[in-house]
């Protein structure tokens, strides 16, 4: 795998590894660990939610076009009733 960075990250990497007596590879593989772990979940869950709606029934979900001027009229003289 290679790594294409900026001068100003490349710059930025190669004294933080120096700092803490690390090489750079590893910074980068614990850096690149740390976003899969903060990020892949969301992909997961959308997957899951989508599988979910899928499975559910027409009747659960509501028109998008209701939905909006619902939510349009919120804080308005004529606010309307949630749409059901």
């Amino acid at each position: 795998m290679t790594l294409r960075l900026d001068d100003e990250t490349h710059q930025r990497l190669d004294r933080l590894a120096k700092s803490v007596d690390r090489s750079k590879a590893y910074l980068a593989s614990q850096a690149l660990g740390d976003y899969l772990d903060m990020n892949e979940w969301q992909v997961e869950q959308i997957r899951q939610t989508l599988e979910a709606a899928d499975r559910a029934p027409a009747s659960e979900f509501l028109a998008h076009r209701r939905m909006t001027s619902w939510l349009e009229s919120w804080g308005g003289e004529n606010e309307g009733e949630p749409p059901r």
